[in-house]
């Protein structure tokens, strides 16, 4: 009886079910012909060798139930992080084409279109903000989205370059990302006190990319380890703002007279008369499609009309940059902002551009305007 000693439950029960009751007659006429045989082989073994076999069998039975959870979860968790990856990917790639076109306008010297805010836009973009020591701002955000969507297509296929492992890859994301946000920030603070009132949908665009990249970072690293890091990333942020900061200190600021200029349109008129010479040289210009760009407030732009006299002035073909006059906030018209002009008067003259006053002998040189009298 000492084999069946700590035998469970499932095992009594198997016993149970394969034993006979001892009144039964085939148990008295197995245990006489056993007596006859060997009387010490009355135990049988087959029951403890088949019970035996149950609690293994359970035992494997769960390792690979608990085993499938294990690999579910890490299933899990590396879909979680590629879809991470894509995300970032997905929106660096959206920036690219963003900077892109900027850096495109930036370089070629065009305007933007401006879905929102109409011409306020090309303003800011065109200011000297647009600029970090003389590199294009555009070009600078081309460069640091290039980044963020090769390094998180990296991450995503397993290949990182020169031996970098993934943890190292997350925090270059996290370091990127958190000075892609702090700039937005520092530009988004700009356009508030620099530019009220004037709206650049390029520019909410791109810090709504890198607050948006920086988050998503932030879940990716996780709690923990930004905790780690988190003096890194205040460094980084610093350092950002202070080479702003410093690229900018040396910018002229607006006088306060400028802050509430309300200038309506007026004319002047010309006084002095056309000599002949004036006139000929007016009818030329006109003949060949020179114009003379400039604001109504600009008192070279006078003293130009001034030199052609009373009729010959008339005969110019002068486009007027601000023709519902001036105040804060008031842009030129298309005409005079395709033209990037950069100061009052200016004059085109089969395709050259002349900045400021001329004299009328230099203005008939570069037309080829010869007088006969």
């Amino acid at each position: 009886m000492a084999s069946f000693v700590g035998l469970s439950a499932s095992q009594s029960q198997f016993l149970y079910r394969f034993s006979l009751p001892i009144s039964s007659p085939a148990f008295i006429s197995s245990s006489v012909h056993l007596k006859k045989q060997a009387p010490v082989r009355r135990l049988l073994v087959l029951p403890i060798k088949c019970s035996s076999s149950g609690p293994s069998q359970d035992t494997e039975s769960e390792a690979e139930t608990t085993s499938v959870p294990s690999s579910s979860s890490f299933s899990s968790s590396l879909a979680s992080s590629n879809s991470t990856y894509n995300w970032r990917a997905g929106i660096g790639a959206v920036g690219i084409i963003e900077t892109a076109y900027l850096t495109y306008l930036k370089l070629s010297g065009s305007d933007a279109f401006c879905p929102l805010g109409g011409g306020s836009c090309g303003d800011v973009l065109n200011s000297d903000y647009a600029f970090v020591f003389g590199v294009p701002l555009p070009l600078l955000g081309l460069i640091a989205y290039g980044f963020v969507t090769t390094l998180s297509l990296q991450l995503s296929a397993k290949n990182l370059p020169f031996g970098i492992n993934e943890a190292t890859g997350r925090l270059l994301l996290l370091g990127s990302s958190t000075s892609m946000a702090t700039a937005s920030a520092y530009f988004l603070y700009i356009l508030s006190t620099k530019f009220a009132g004037t709206s650049c949908s390029y520019c909410l665009a791109s810090a709504l990319l890198s607050f948006s990249l920086f988050f998503i970072s932030l879940k990716d690293v996780g709690l923990q380890e930004v905790q780690k890091v988190v003096g890194l990333q205040v460094c980084i942020a610093s350092l950002v703002f202070a080479t702003l900061s410093t690229s900018y200190s040396k910018l002229p600021s607006a006088p306060s007279s400028q802050a509430n200029i309300d200038l309506p349109y007026f004319t002047t008129e010309i006084t002095k008369e056309s000599s002949p010479f004036a006139l000929s040289l007016a009818r030329h210009l006109h003949s060949i499609g020179a114009k003379m760009y400039g604001a109504f407030w600009c008192s070279h732009c006078l003293e130009q009309k001034e030199m052609f006299g009373r009729e010959a002035a008339k005969l110019l073909d002068y486009i007027e940059c601000f023709p519902d006059g001036y105040k804060t906030g008031t842009k030129m018209i298309k005409a005079c902002a395709d033209a990037n002009l950069e100061g009052f008067p200016t004059w085109v003259i089969n395709g050259q551009v002349l900045s400021g006053e001329m004299e009328l002998e230099k203005l008939a040189e570069v037309s080829g305007f010869q007088f006969n009298e």
